[in-house]
């Protein structure tokens, strides 16, 4: 009787082991299975200042729950301050020597423009009288001339007594009047010319006030340009103090508080990890020779390691191109002829349906059912 027992006994373990090495192997054969699983976070992020600076408050705690821009430390913004302040001085300072400068400009640009006007007028004016004193000067000479020659031959007729001396005088007068309108001519050509030299004395102040107001014009562009540098100095420098408060780029939870105030940091030291619970996925390791069915869509169970007993259902959403050794920093040579064949690994990413539970960094063991 206890003989056909311990068979009956030996003949169910062996069936039994038979079922369990046959369910292994066919989970295995339906189902992709890898240990090499990990739980990661698609918003985890090291938030740092982006200028130096003394930081002179933390107002956050490792573990403290966060919202989309909290406050989470400050810098002493007190140079930035001074220096904005200085910058300001600096800028109305300019604006107004500029408004002087474009008054003074101005003011030379409408005299230049009233004087060239009555320059104009002028010239005209003066180049139509001395044209016609030169022609009436002309005629005035050929006048005399005339006038001239009769009174010669009237002076040789007096001598001859063959005429009156009251004719002679009357010629010999008409001659001298001749004579005092050319001279009279004359003069007030050479008046006009004087005229004429002062008016290019002043064309030459004109062209001196036009040189300084091309002179105001550049200085006014040149301050103009220093206004706009001055301008883009001051909004970097109210960037800088926006830059002294560090603030949550998303809701989260504080992963790791990295310095306590007071502290002096360079830009782009680390000061808090930020975390988002609920943006997690599974990322896995799949051997190259699993890989037989398994694309985006195929569903996935995942077992975190520190979750007993918990099972998560997954969906594959995508398979990265090339295998995690493609970037390794130090390739493998293979220059001398010897090889070893590796199995490759490709990281496959796992969206989760549920995260509860779940923190950025566990492992788990995940199994993803192979489809045609």
């Amino acid at each position: 009787m206890n003989k056909r027992i311990g068979t009956f006994i030996i003949i169910a373990l062996i069936v039994l082991i038979a079922w369990m090495g046959f369910d292994y192997l066919h989970y295995r054969s339906v189902n992709a299975v890898s240990d090499a699983a990990f739980i990661k976070s698609d918003r985890l992020a090291l938030l740092a200042f982006k200028v130096d600076g003394k930081v002179v408050r933390m107002l956050k705690e490792p573990n403290a729950p966060v919202k989309q821009g909290d406050v989470l430390a400050r810098i002493d913004p007190k140079d930035f301050l001074l220096a904005k302040e200085r910058l300001e001085h600096e800028k109305r300072a300019l604006q107004k020597s500029i408004e002087a400068l474009k008054i003074q400009h101005g003011r030379i640009q409408t005299t230049l423009a009233l004087d060239a006007q009555i320059a104009r007028k002028e010239t005209q004016s003066l180049q139509s009288k001395m044209s016609a004193l030169v022609a009436h000067i002309a005629a005035a000479k050929a006048r005399a001339q005339t006038v001239h020659r009769d009174a010669l031959r009237y002076k040789k007729l007096l001598d001859q007594s063959l005429i009156a001396p009251a004719d002679y005088e009357k010629v010999s007068a008409q001659d001298k009047a001749a004579q005092d309108e050319i001279r009279a001519l004359k003069q007030e050509l050479a008046a006009l010319r004087q005229i004429g030299q002062k008016s290019q004395k002043a064309l030459a102040v004109k062209e001196a006030n036009r040189k300084k107001a091309e002179e105001l014009a550049k200085k006014i562009q040149s301050q103009s340009e220093r206004l706009t540098a001055l301008s883009k100095s001051l909004e970097e420098v109210d960037n800088q103090i926006a830059y002294t408060t560090l603030k949550a780029p998303f809701d989260g939870i504080i992963a790791k508080k990295f310095i306590d105030a007071p502290r002096v940091v360079r830009a782009g030291t680390p000061v808090y990890a930020l975390t988002d619970p609920q943006a997690l996925y599974c990322e896995v390791l799949l051997s190259e020779k699993k890989m037989e069915g398994v694309h985006p869509g195929c569903k996935a169970l995942i077992k975190p390691d520190a979750l007993k007993g918990k099972k998560i259902a997954g969906t594959v959403e995508s398979i990265a191109p090339t295998s995690a050794a493609t970037f390794s920093l130090v390739p493998r040579d293979i220059a001398s002829g010897e090889f070893t064949k590796l199995d490759q690994r490709f990281a496959v990413r796992i969206r989760l349906e549920s995260v509860k539970g779940l923190r950025a960094g566990m492992g788990a063991t995940v199994a993803i059912k192979r489809e045609e």
